[in-house]
């Protein structure tokens, strides 16, 4: 997802079990939600989801099968970084998300979307269900926990990897689409992530 993100490491507050399954499974159809808007219009976004949604688009292999194997690489990284806990619910968030957003169009169709709506839409919904993933100790995506690690071996702060991810990821994108599809696909990172900055409760994470 666009960068940055918070990973948390360590939680002031430990959620029941019972908590993890709803929070999560509602956080999860509610970033789903907002991913079939964003590629129902076609449209991008930063991180391994972009990532994803751009080899799906270039090749037609679907979102989800696409998504699952990009982040396949990172979850040893993350074992190593942040634990099991964090390792094992990050895996179980991708694998639903991946299913949830190559199902849920065969019940969901757009005959009109505008596309300042969705992209709009797409960065509430999507915001607010990376911050759920993230108050459950999991993920949505790898590159952050890249990002983690380069922080601690070279001092350079993961956000800002991630912001040059991502930079990175939407200038290859001015070369593979056209300009509305990208100026839109920005648009709704900024929500997103204005989203995650103005309601993120650092209080309750203590990250390294």
């Amino acid at each position: 997802m666009p960068a940055p993100f918070p990973i948390p490491t360590e939680y002031r507050h430990k959620h029941t079990w019972l908590e993890d399954i709803q929070g999560l499974g509602i956080s999860l159809i509610t970033a789903s939600v907002g991913i079939v808007f964003l590629s129902s219009l076609g449209f991008l976004t930063g991180q391994t989801a972009g990532i994803a949604l751009i080899i799906s688009y270039l090749t037609g292999v679907s979102f989800g099968t696409v998504f699952f194997l990009v982040n396949l690489p990172f979850y040893a990284f993350a074992w190593r970084r942040l634990g099991p806990e964090f390792t094992l619910k990050s895996i179980l968030c991708v694998t639903a998300l991946s299913v949830l957003v190559d199902w849920l169009p065969s019940m969901m169709h757009f005959d009109v979307l505008n596309p300042i709506l969705g992209t709009l839409v797409f960065g509430v919904l999507t915001g607010f269900g990376l911050l759920g993933v993230f108050r459950h100790k999991g993920s949505l995506g790898g590159l952050g926990v890249i990002a983690l690690l380069i922080q601690d071996r070279t001092g350079f702060r993961a956000g800002y990897v991630q912001l040059i991810v991502d930079a990175v990821i939407f200038a290859a994108a001015f070369f593979l689409f056209d300009l509305p599809v990208v100026l839109y696909s920005l648009f709704g990172a900024a929500v997103l992530n204005g989203v995650i900055a103005f309601n993120h409760d650092r209080d309750r994470y203590i990250a390294d």
